[in-house]
């Protein structure tokens, strides 16, 4: 019996010491979470129902006031249509062109991990504020794109200064930061078995009809996490509006969350702003859940029925 006390103490010592260990280790990360991601995120659940300004001392609780208002708001209404635009546009174009380069690049060639990492360098700049500088440029007056247009005896646009056509070129440089995307579909691609193109081969099946009904069905799984993830951070969008083009012109590239931004920095209206925070959340969880409830219908497993 002492022998057996001796050897459950001693594994109970080691488990408490794994336990230990394994708490010190998960510390930073719980801490990072509470302090930066959970408190604001019950406080500025708390400011969403008052009337608060940065500096002040105080919030005054005014209910769902801030809700109500964002009701009557024009920009606020305004900058909501641009960015479901902005998603509606750029997200299809995105992971569309995602696709195709991914489809390229599993091809066998000898310099196809120089072209991915080529390929995947947009992704890793394009939303810094330097590269946000340098699309402005592209896009000005006497940038380089409207240089090619007059060397083809075109007219030349104003891009940032038509209200019409702002938007598209920050849904382009979106559109342009593909590089994540196409990792991952061509992870993807790799993972099919080629047995599957072989039997289509055999029946005479096309190149579109092998992509049709053997690649999108077996990505499928893939398309569902892109889309979702590529959706969410197309609402957050912020960079290219704030930098390129601040909103303008005549609030034409006003995104959500520059808005929000403005609202409670510029206008120092945090109440508000925390407001139209949760409203986006909400948003976004029933944009989500719409595509989750879809997938039934175009998204199969191996052990599905097609």
């Amino acid at each position: 019996m002492s022998k057996n006390t001796e050897k459950t103490s001693v594994i109970s010592r080691f488990l408490n010491k794994d336990q230990t260990v394994g708490n010190i280790f998960a510390f930073p990360f719980i801490f990072g979470f509470v302090c930066f991601s959970f408190i604001p995120i019950i406080t500025s659940f708390y400011y969403a129902f008052t009337d608060y300004s940065m500096g002040s001392k105080t919030a005054t609780y005014i209910g769902a006031a801030n809700f109500i208002k964002l009701l009557h708001d024009e920009i606020f209404i305004k900058s909501l249509g641009i960015t479901l635009k902005y998603v509606l546009i750029s997200v299809p174009l995105k992971l569309a062109f995602a696709l195709l380069i991914a489809f390229v690049l599993t091809r066998k060639s000898r310099m196809v991990t120089v072209y991915r990492s080529l390929y995947y360098v947009p992704s890793l700049v394009g939303g810094s504020v330097a590269v946000a500088l340098v699309w402005k440029q592209l896009f000005a007056r006497k940038g380089l794109f409207n240089s090619v247009l007059a060397g083809l005896g075109l007219s030349t646009v104003n891009w940032f200064g038509d209200t019409k056509l702002a938007l598209y070129p920050l849904i382009l440089m979106t559109v342009w930061q593909f590089g994540s995307s196409m990792i991952i579909f061509a992870a993807g691609l790799k993972e099919i078995p080629t047995m599957y193109y072989e039997a289509a081969r055999i029946d005479g099946a096309g190149a579109w009809q092998m992509f049709k009904s053997i690649t999108i069905p077996c990505l499928s799984p893939i398309i569902l996490y892109n889309l979702v993830m590529q959706t969410i951070q197309a609402f957050m969008a912020f960079t290219q509006a704030f930098v390129i083009t601040g909103g303008g012109p005549n609030n034409g590239t006003m995104m959500y969350a520059l808005n929000v931004y403005n609202q409670a920095f510029k206008y120092n209206h945090m109440g508000y702003a925390c407001a139209m925070s949760w409203f986006m959340l909400v948003v976004m969880s029933i944009i989500t859940l719409m595509i989750f409830k879809s997938s039934k219908f175009w998204v199969f497993g191996e052990g599905d029925d097609e």
